[in-house]
Order: C-alpha cells, then sequence, then structure tokens
C-alpha cells in the first residue's frame, strides 16, 4: 500500500508545501511541484537560500523560548515534515516539552508520523486543522489533551500569514490567537515581503497565484501589526536571517531572504 493511497494530492498542480520541501531539498515533491518552482528560481535563484534561512529561523527562535523556559509550543502550518522538526529542537533543550503541530494540508497528515516520535519524557501531537479557523482549530481533539493553556505557549507562524490576504481575516485570526494564550507566551512569526525585491517577489507571486494559491506579500509596519500589544524580543522585526544569527550561518542579505521575522512575548 502506498502512503498516498486515498489521498487526492492534485499531482497535476504546483502546491505550495510540496514547493517549499523542494526548494530545502527535500524529495516530497512532484513533476509540476517541480516546474513551478524552476519558474521561481529563475527569477529568484536566491529562494533556495531563503527556504533554508526561514528553517534555521525556527531553529533559532525554538531554541531560545525553549531555554528562556516556555516547554509548549503550537506550529500552525506545519507543512512537511524535515528534520530537524520543531519538537527535536524543543525536546533538545527540555526533554519534557510538549508540541502540537497543526496543518490542513493532506500531504502532512500523510507524513504526520514522522512529526510524533518525539522524546518520550515529553509528548507530541499533531492535529488536521485550517488556521483561517481559529475557533475550530483551538477545538481540535488532541490538541487541549497536549497544551496547557493556563500556562506560557509559543505560538509558531512561519512563513503562513502570506497565504492569508487581508480579506480573509489575517489579523483577526491572529489576534484570536494570541488572546487564548496566557501572559508569558510568544508569537513567533516569519512573512513574505516585496520591500526588498519587489520585482522579483512580485513575478514570483504570479506564478503561485497561476497555480491557485493566493499570496499577500505584506510590508514591515503590515507585519508588525500582527504583534500588536505583545513585547517583541531583541533585534525585534527584522530581515530573517538577521534574527540572531549564530556565526556558523552562512551571511545572507535581506532581498535574498525574502522576508521579515519577529517573536514577541505577551505581558
Amino acid at each position: 500500500m502506498s502512503l498516498y493511497d486515498g489521498v487526492d494530492l492534485r499531482l497535476n498542480v504546483p502546491h505550495s508545501a510540496r514547493m517549499y520541501d523542494y526548494f530545502l531539498g527535500g524529495f516530497t515533491n512532484f513533476a509540476a511541484d517541480r516546474e513551478a518552482a524552476g519558474h521561481v528560481l529563475a527569477i529568484a535563484p536566491w529562494v533556495h537560500d531563503a527556504a533554508r534561512a526561514n528553517r534555521s529561523f525556527m531553529h533559532r527562535s525554538t531554541r531560545a523560548l525553549a531555554l528562556a523556559g516556555i516547554d509548549q509550543f503550537l506550529d500552525i502550518g506545519t507543512g512537511i515534515p524535515t528534520s530537524p522538526n520543531l519538537h527535536e529542537i524543543a525536546q533538545g533543550v527540555e526533554p519534557r516539552a510538549r508540541v502540537v503541530y497543526a496543518d490542513n494540508d493532506p500531504i502532512v497528515l500523510t507524513h504526520a508520523q514522522a512529526l510524533l516520535t518525539g522524546n518520550p519524557e515529553g509528548r507530541t501531537a499533531y492535529v488536521e486543522a485550517d488556521v483561517t479557523d481559529p475557533v475550530g482549530l483551538l477545538a481540535a481533539p488532541g490538541l487541549r489533551d497536549t497544551i496547557d493553556f493556563s500556562r506560557p505557549v509559543a505560538l509558531s507562524l512561519n512563513a503562513l500569514l502570506h497565504f492569508v490576504p487581508d480579506a480573509h481575516g489575517a489579523y483577526e485570526l491572529v489576534d484570536h490567537l494570541k488572546s487564548v494564550l496566557a501572559p508569558g507566551s510568544a508569537l513567533v512569526m516569519t512573512h513574505l515581503t516585496a520591500e526588498f525585491a519587489p520585482e522579483e517577489i512580485g513575478r514570483v507571486i504570479g506564478i503561485y497565484e497561476a497555480a491557485g494559491t493566493a499570496v499577500q506579500a505584506r510590508a514591515r509596519a503590515e507585519f508588525a501589526r500582527f504583534f500588536d500589544g505583545w513585547s517583541l524580543l531583541p533585534p525585534g522585526v527584522v530581515p530573517i536571517p538577521h534574527w540572531r544569527p549564530t556565526a556558523d550561518e552562512p551571511p545572507l542579505s535581506a532581498s535574498e531572504s525574502t522576508g521579515y521575522a519577529g517573536v514577541a512575548l505577551r505581558p
């Protein structure tokens, strides 16, 4: 039996998660994904590096928050598993950390088992849910069995909200998710911007939209608005590779990063 039996992957249509997997050098992608990704790379050859920079930010921010004492993580828009995953980073710092992954993508669902091999001292779960339905997501079976919302939670929305246009209530849904989190919780985000390379990003967005995926790049001030009411950790809202880079990471310019990153705490 194939891993994908009974799952409609629409293999003839490029998919953002599978394209991202290709940019990261993964193997869970198909001809249509690779063709669309090739068009993107012809316009912006640095997207490979940008995808890796986004992944590296997830590692750095997760480690920083775990070291600061947060031991619960909710990662929405998980995407196709690429090790090390968030739970591996968090439980590497705090073995008792609890992590819930959430995604509405059928291909992620087929790979969910790879996300559930966490440290036995902690707990790792996967829920099928859509960020555009925050009420349903928060009521998803398995979420509240794993996460105690009376204690701080790190909410990760990395490389996700640019797929939720303003017309679909991006700010409202983030505000709803923030509202249920306890003081001391964290909001972790990266987001596409066109400020560094407007012509290239505009053409890249056209490729995604031609495949049926809505994309809205946001300026720095528009991205910063997601953190309203919370306290940004240093260095604030910065290009993704500039958020607390480590000495062993290759230098990447703002234009090559394609986006902004930020981490904020609820007072």
